[in-house]
């Protein structure tokens, strides 16, 4: 079974902890043991692991991908768009977790993020437990 989880942006580039939201689809699915997939059927989104401590990594990394992918560097794409597409292909649209004893198997500063580059809008999360 799919769990749709679904999930409000607030802006142009914006990463969202659904870490506790993942963990309840893991409760919620009776699984004591497998493996978590967390897919976002978007071309402009993506989901990633990372540190859930300090808000301060994702406002860095929000700056370096700025960087290397300019939200305007005439892009041929007429969408006007195409930082989005590219940042969600440099991150990755899909994370796997293990579970064990029906929780997920995260490092003590590890959660999983949404992280939005065409916001704000609403973005559906699929996670499966197998």
């Amino acid at each position: 079974m799919v769990i749709i989880l679904n999930i409000a942006t607030r802006a142009r580039t914006d990463f969202i902890d659904i870490t506790q939201k993942v963990n309840e689809a893991v409760k919620d699915s009776k699984m004591t043991e497998g493996v978590c997939y967390v897919f976002i059927p978007h071309t402009t989104a993506s989901i990633t692991i990372n540190e859930n401590a300090d808000p301060d990594v994702f406002f860095d990394i929000k700056k370096e991908l700025e960087k290397i992918v300019p939200f305007d560097d005439k892009y041929q794409h007429t969408e006007g768009n195409s930082a989005a597409h590219i940042k969600a292909s440099i991150i990755g649209s899909s994370e796997s977790v293990l579970v064990e004893n029906g929780k997920l198997l995260l490092g003590t500063w590890q959660g999983i993020f949404l992280c939005e580059f065409d916001g704000p809008r609403q973005r559906k999360v699929f996670v499966k437990i197998i």
